[in-house]
């Protein structure tokens, strides 16, 4: 509950900003910082225009979000804790990609807010600043806190039958996935319409933004006019950056680059220190029909065997390209699933491209597929044949097969734990005024209201 709540927190600026007569007055003093009476009801906007359910009293909720990430803040500062500015800038641009998704377009967006996107930008830019001080404060406390096994099994014993979380149908997939070979004639096509393209943008003095938007086959690139936010060199394709970093002045574009993803052209946006923002036009060879014929012959060929027991799965896999999968027996991993303690194989019917739920919808465990075309993480074209390891019905959460699902439950109860006790430590030796009004909204740490 807390993480969604400082998520909606996220973008109330903009919201804020946008409303003419919201009032300003001052809701919280914690230390230094200041809360005021239109930062939580920018933060209760987004929370309905998002649609998160309106539970109790929300605005008193989102209010003690807003004190405790203050509370952090200040302490972040006392331990000269820092944000820097690339990190801040892919995540506004990844935020602002999924506004941009939810709206239908960046026109709509900036038509919502009456705003452009680069004021949208600097509303929510300081917003996100403050949120990832304090994200960083709260890592600092709790980064070395573990869970063992035996308290996994004893935070799953706590709880009461029927508040045993329902966990959705769920299916587990390997597959053996190879890449079809590009041809020389594929690979020149591709840099001649790169060149065509840099020929517009150089001589022609063309936006490279509108033509990021029309020809990059970055799946991102509708959204954000092929502009990436800042990284660092360690973010990145080796050979791109590179290049990128070669780029001097704001506009520069370079030559044509070749990465893992494809070819591009780069644009300079901006340095700033060891982060580099940049926009980028991809293009990517197409395989031709022999290629594919010859890719899916292989994949044929390891069907008939396969299903007819003359080889095995744990053996074929050796043939698979795709590093990710091809040494843990082929199986996909959730992205969206995916911490940092755990990596969860499972996923949601709805949670697979489309390309795959088609194939797998139909099929029964242990069933091997025919060899189709699907796309890999990074849109590339590849094909497959997927094995349905698993398959499991609704069902309560337990023990044996959804450790990990309740391991992250039992690991999140414990930091909010010391998290807590790291709050009421704070609020002693800190300096707490809350607004009258405020003062009477309900809050569930009274440890707030003692000074």
């Amino acid at each position: 509950m807390k993480k969604i709540i400082i998520l909606l927190i996220s973008f109330y600026g903009v919201y804020t900003h946008a409303q003419p007569y919201m009032l300003d007055q001052i809701a919280a003093i914690v230390g230094s910082k200041h809360i005021k009476q239109s930062d939580v009801e920018g933060a209760y906007i987004t929370a309905r225009a998002q649609g998160y359910p309106m539970r109790g009293d929300m605005k008193c909720m989102l209010f003690e979000e807003l004190l405790t990430q203050k509370l952090l803040m200040n302490q972040a500062e006392v331990d000269s804790l820092v944000v820097e500015p690339g990190e801040v800038e892919m995540d506004l641009n990844r935020r602002l990609d999924y506004f941009i998704q939810q709206t239908g377009s960046q026109e709509a967006l900036e038509d919502h807010f009456k705003k452009s996107i680069y004021e949208i930008k600097d509303d929510l830019r300081k917003t996100l600043e403050d949120q990832k001080l304090a994200d960083k404060m709260q890592y600092a406390i709790t980064e070395d806190i573990k869970i063992t096994p035996s308290e996994v099994r004893s935070f799953f014993n706590r709880i009461h039958k029927d508040s045993i979380p329902l966990i959705n149908g769920q299916v587990e997939v390997a597959q053996i996935v190879m890449y079809p070979p590009y041809s020389e004639e594929a690979i020149s096509t591709v840099r001649q319409d790169l060149l065509e393209l840099r020929r517009r943008i150089v001589e022609n003095g063309e936006s490279f933004r509108m033509l990021a938007a029309m020809y990059s086959e970055d799946p991102s690139a509708l959204q954000n006019n092929g502009e990436s936010g800042f990284a660092s060199k360690g973010e990145l394709d080796p050979e791109f950056a590179k290049a990128a970093w070669a780029l001097k002045n704001k506009g520069d574009v370079s030559r044509i680059v070749e990465s893992k993803f494809g070819y591009h052209i780069i644009q300079l946006v901006e340095k700033r220190g060891d982060q580099v923002n940049f926009r980028h036009i991809l293009k990517t060879p197409k395989p031709n029909p022999e290629a594919i014929t010859t890719v899916t012959g292989r994949l044929d060929t390891l069907v008939r065997l396969i299903r007819k027991d003359s080889l095995d799965w744990n053996v074929a896999i050796r043939y698979s390209q795709d590093e990710k999968t091809r040494f843990n027996g082929g199986l996909m991993i959730n992205p969206d699933q995916t911490s940092p303690l755990f990596q969860s194989t499972r996923f949601e019917m709805d949670q697979m491209q489309k390309v795959d739920y088609d194939v797998i919808k139909n099929m029964k465990i242990g069933e091997i597929s025919d060899p189709y075309e699907s796309r890999d993480d990074k849109n590339r074209i590849v094909y497959k044949i997927v094995k349905l390891k698993n398959q499991t019905d609704p069902h309560r959460a337990n023990l044996k097969d959804d450790y990990n699902f309740l391991s992250e439950i039992a690991l999140n109860e414990k930091i909010h734990k010391v998290i807590k006790e790291w709050v009421d430590e704070k609020i002693e030796s800190s300096y707490i005024y809350i607004e009258e009004s405020f003062r009477r909204c309900g809050l569930s740490n009274t440890n707030w209201l003692k000074q």
